[in-house]
C-alpha cells in the first residue's frame, strides 16, 4: 500500500472518532449547563476546553453554553471543532478513493455537506440536533467501514487510528475529574461522555462508585471504549502490519513496543490503586498516545522522497560529464 493512502485512512480514523467523541462530551456538558442551576457556566465551559484541548478564550470573556457549542461544534478555524474534524476526514477519504469504499466515501462527503443543515436545524431547536447527527453519522461510518472493506491492511490503518484517538479522548474525560471526591455525581458524566452508563451499570448492578468507574473506563477487557480494549485493538492491528510475525526477540518496532507497554501495565495492575495515582497514570497514557503517533507516523508514512533520487541521477550525470571533459 502507497504511504500516503495508509496515512490517509489512518487519519480518516482519528478525525471520525475524534468527531464523535468531540460530539459525546459535549452533548453530555450542554445538558449539564442546561438543566443544573448551580453549575458555574464560565468554569464548566473551560473545563471542557481544557479536556478537549481547545484553546481558551480570554479570562475576562465570560463562557456559557452558547458560547462553547459555537467554539467547539461549529467553529471553521482550524481549533480542532467537530466541522473540522469531518472536514479533515472527508479530505483526507477524498484523496485516498482508491483505497475507499464508495460507500464510506459517500457517507462522509454525505456528513459534511449535512452538516449546514444540522446546524441550522440546532440553532432553532437546540445544539443536540447536531450533535445526534454527527454521533449518528459516526456510528454509520463505522459501520460501513466493516462492511464494505476488505479486512486488509488499509482497514488495519483505518482502525488503528480510531483506536489511538479512542485512548486519548477516553483518557482527556478521565482526566477532567481527576482528583474529584469517590461520591461525586461528576463521574456519571465521564460514563454518559464515553456512552457507557447502560453497560457499566450491568456490568456491577447499579452501584455507582468512584473506583469501579476508573476500572471500567480503563480495564474492562469487553467494552470497545475502554482504554485496555482500545490499545488491544492498536496492537492487533499493528501485528497484522506487521509481515515478519517470527521474532525470536519479541516486537521489532517502536509503535508495538510502546502499545504493549502500555498494554502490560494495565493489564496486571491491581484495580484497587487506580485512584492513588490516576492523574500520573492517565498523563502516561496521554504520552503514549503522543510517542504512538510519532512511531507510526515514522515507520509507515514518511518515505523519501522521489526528489532524493533526482539529485542522485543529477549528481551521476555531473561527475560523468566532468570525466568525459578530463578525457
Amino acid at each position: 500500500m502507497l504511504a500516503r493512502n495508509a496515512e490517509s485512512l489512518y487519519w480518516i480514523g482519528r478525525y471520525v472518532e475524534r468527531a464523535d467523541d468531540t460530539a459525546r462530551i459535549l452533548d453530555v456538558a450542554v445538558h449539564q449547563l442546561l438543566e443544573d442551576t448551580t453549575v458555574n457556566p464560565d468554569r464548566t465551559t473551560r473545563r471542557v476546553l481544557q479536556v478537549l484541548g481547545l484553546p481558551q478564550p480570554p479570562a475576562k470573556d465570560d463562557l456559557d453554553v452558547w458560547g462553547l457549542t459555537e467554539l467547539v461544534a461549529y467553529s471553521k478555524n482550524g481549533d480542532g471543532s467537530i466541522v473540522d474534524s469531518i472536514g479533515h476526514a472527508r479530505e483526507n477519504a477524498r484523496g485516498a478513493r482508491e483505497v475507499t469504499s464508495t460507500e464510506t466515501w459517500e457517507c462522509l462527503n454525505t456528513t459534511y455537506v449535512g452538516l449546514g443543515e444540522a446546524e441550522r436545524q440546532a440553532r432553532k431547536l437546540g445544539p443536540s440536533e447536531f450533535l445526534d447527527y454527527v454521533t449518528n453519522r459516526a456510528a454509520m461510518f463505522a459501520g460501513l467501514a466493516d462492511a464494505t472493506l476488505s479486512h486488509d491492511e488499509g482497514y488495519r490503518f483505518l482502525v488503528l487510528g480510531k483506536s489511538i484517538e479512542r485512548v486519548d479522548m477516553t483518557v482527556r474525560m478521565l482526566l477532567s475529574r481527576a482528583g474529584d471526591r469517590p461520591g461525586s455525581p461528576s463521574w456519571m458524566t465521564v460514563l454518559r461522555s464515553a456512552g457507557a452508563v447502560d453497560t457499566y451499570l450491568r456490568t456491577y448492578r447499579g452501584a455507582l462508585d468512584a473506583s469501579r468507574v476508573v476500572e471500567f473506563l480503563l480495564l474492562d477487557r469487553l467494552f470497545p471504549r475502554s482504554v485496555f480494549y482500545a490499545l488491544s485493538e492498536a496492537e492487533f492491528c499493528l501485528d497484522h502490519l506487521d509481515h515478519r510475525t517470527n521474532s525470536r526477540v519479541g516486537a521489532r518496532a517502536e509503535a508495538q513496543r510502546i502499545l504493549g507497554r502500555a498494554r502490560s501495565a494495565l493489564e496486571f495492575m491491581p484495580p484497587g490503586i487506580l485512584l492513588e495515582d490516576l492523574q500520573p497514570l492517565l498523563l502516561e497514557l496521554q504520552e503514549t498516545c503522543r510517542e504512538v503517533n510519532e512511531a507510526v507516523a515514522a515507520q509507515y508514512f514518511h518515505v523519501s522522497p522521489y526528489v532524493a533520487w533526482t539529485d542522485a541521477a543529477a549528481k551521476n550525470d555531473q561527475e560523468h560529464f566532468i570525466e568525459e571533459s578530463e578525457l
